[in-house]
Parts: structure tokens; C-alpha cells; sequence
């Protein structure tokens, strides 16, 4: 075994596929749940599962890093856990929110080593059985990076995104959330839309659905409880990204009802679309991030704010490129 051992809580889509991808990585590990279903499934799957106290009085006991893998309405009751029994403990999350998780930690484990993550992966599936040690491979894992955060906590919570497969963007947690709210909880309330917009049409509509409305509508299959608490949770930069695609498809209704084009809407389409790919295949320069320098964090941000990312870490040194 080696490296930090870690403490997953929630053993879901993405709690389970931590606690399988730090196992994989060879990490001491061990879960724990309330959900009996999930419990009994991991267990059968031959993972150590604990009772949530008896998990964290482990995780204190071995300075583990304790995952928060439960959706945003169930924080504040584990965080009371948490300070009872682990208060001080190395603590990060894979909430899809963070200014709330954020606040949450501050207000109910003020003692905790705390940097707030986020892997940017996942299926429209849930539950213990959806889950898997690959999940995180190749991905993006947000790790907050305030000036307030504990280094230790970083660094751990870095360290196991990188065992598990993922590199690591920098940002800061108010970053996190506006970006999300573009790129992951808008595109869950469109396709809610698309998917009720598309079922009106009825049985001729649908049997004639293909992968245009296939592609579009996936996400939402996904739990209804987990994306109102995703959404909602992140209710004013959500807003301002509902805004923004409200003013956006406005312009194209006016556009469509008045001459009957929709070129402006279509090409700003293919733009955006154009800027994801060329961001992705751009040539990218490798650079060294010194993780002593009383300016590292702000080095961090920079690094993620310019779509850079953590490759891996060198002793004090973090590896990492930036799009050329």
C-alpha cells in the first residue's frame, strides 16, 4: 500500500468510483454510507465498509483524507459527524458545488484541514453499481485553491485526484461555481427541456428521435433528486447562465419569426463548439510551479483561469501545462 489512506462518506456514482480508484491506486481505503443498498453492494464487492462514525474515528486515527461524496443537501448532518469525531481532520469533497460546501465546512467543521474538490465525471446512472475505478481517468478534478485553504489539505486532496486517474485544475471555489453553471448545470436544465419539449410531440416524435435527441436528452435520465440538488444548490450562477441561453434563444426566436434565418444563432453554435475542440488540441508548454513559493496559490489560479492543469507532483514542484 502506499500514500495517504482515504475515508470515503457516500458511496454513490462518484464516492464509489473514489473509494475503487484509490484502492486501485493502491491507497488504504474504506467507506462508509447510509445507504443500506449501496453499503451491501460494496461490501459484497469485497470494499471495507464502516458505520460513518466508526469510519471517521478511523480516518483521525490514521490522518486519512476524509472524502465528502454526498449530495449537497445531506453535508451539514456528515460535517456534524465530522467535528464530533474527526475535527481536525484532512477533509475534501466531490460535491458539484463549492462556495456552499465551502460555507457548509466553515460554519459546522471549522477545525477541519479543508480544500474543496470537484472530478469533473460522471454517468446519468447512480448508485454503487454505476460506478468505477476508470471513471476519473483522463479528467478534470477542480481543487480549490483560496488563499484560506490548508495547504496539507491541497495537497492531499491533489494528490488523490492524481492517483485516481485525473489531472487537477486550480481555481478558486466562486470560479468553480460560475463555470459549472455553464458547462454541467445548465446543459442538465436544457435537456430537461429538450427531453419534456420532445415527448410532447408524442409517439411519432419519439420513434423518429435519433442521435441529435439522443446526445441531447442523456442527462436527463440522471436522478431527479441529484440534479435539483446540483441546480439548485447553485441557484444564482445558474440564473445568470439561464439568463444568458434565455437572451440567446430570444434573439433566435425573434430572428426565426421576422426573416426566418437563424444563421447568427447557428455560427455563434459552431464557434463555440470550434473553441472547445481547439482548446483540447492545441499544443500545450509544460511549466514548473514551486509549491514553497509564498505566491504558489496565486501561480495556481492563474494556471487554471488559462485552462491549464496539474499533470503530477515532483517532491515540492507541481508539473503541470498550459495551452501554447
Amino acid at each position: 500500500m502506499t500514500g495517504r489512506a482515504v475515508c470515503v462518506v457516500g458511496l454513490g456514482l462518484i464516492g464509489g468510483s473514489v473509494l475503487r480508484a484509490a484502492v486501485r491506486a493502491g491507497r488504504p481505503a474504506w467507506g462508509a454510507t447510509a445507504s443500506g443498498a449501496d453499503q451491501e453492494a460494496a461490501a459484497g464487492d469485497g470494499f471495507t465498509v464502516l458505520p460513518v462514525e466508526d469510519a471517521l474515528a478511523k480516518a483521525a486515527d490514521t490522518d486519512a483524507l476524509v472524502v465528502l461524496a454526498v449530495p449537497l443537501p445531506a453535508v451539514d448532518e456528515v460535517l456534524r459527524t465530522v467535528a464530533a469525531v474527526a475535527p481536525s481532520c484532512l477533509l475534501t469533497d466531490v460535491v458539484s458545488v463549492k462556495e456552499p460546501v465551502t460555507e457548509a465546512v466553515a460554519r459546522r467543521a471549522p477545525d477541519a484541514r479543508y480544500a474543496g474538490g470537484h472530478p469533473m465525471a460522471g454517468r446519468s446512472a447512480s448508485g454503487w453499481a454505476a460506478g468505477s475505478a476508470e471513471l476519473f481517468d483522463g479528467a478534470p478534478w477542480v481543487v480549490a485553491t483560496e488563499d484560506e485553504v490548508s495547504p496539507a489539505a491541497w495537497r492531499a486532496a491533489a494528490e488523490l485526484a492524481l492517483a485516481c486517474g485525473a489531472h487537477v485544475v486550480p481555481t478558486t471555489a466562486s470560479e468553480h461555481d460560475a463555470a459549472v453553471a455553464r458547462i454541467s448545470h445548465l446543459p442538465h436544465v436544457l435537456a430537461a427541456v429538450l427531453a419534456a419539449t420532445g415527448a410532447a410531440g408524442g409517439p411519432l416524435a419519439l420513434a423518429l428521435a435519433a442521435g441529435s435527441f439522443t446526445d441531447g436528452t442523456r442527462v436527463a435520465g440522471t436522478r431527479a433528486d441529484l440534479v435539483l440538488a446540483m441546480c439548485e444548490g447553485n441557484r444564482e450562477r445558474l440564473l445568470d447562465a439561464v439568463d444568458d441561453a434565455l437572451g440567446r434563444l430570444g434573439a433566435a426566436r425573434g430572428a426565426l419569426a421576422s426573416t426566418g434565418g437563424l444563421a447568427a444563432t447557428i455560427r455563434a453554435g459552431n464557434e463555440g463548439r470550434a473553441a472547445l475542440v481547439a482548446l483540447r488540441d492545441t499544443p500545450r508548454e509544460e511549466l514548473r510551479i514551486d509549491l514553497t513559493d509564498p505566491e504558489a496559490f496565486e501561480d495556481l489560479r492563474s494556471l487554471g483561469s488559462g485552462g491549464g492543469r496539474i499533470l503530477r507532483l515532483e517532491g515540492d514542484v507541481a508539473i503541470a501545462d498550459l495551452p501554447d
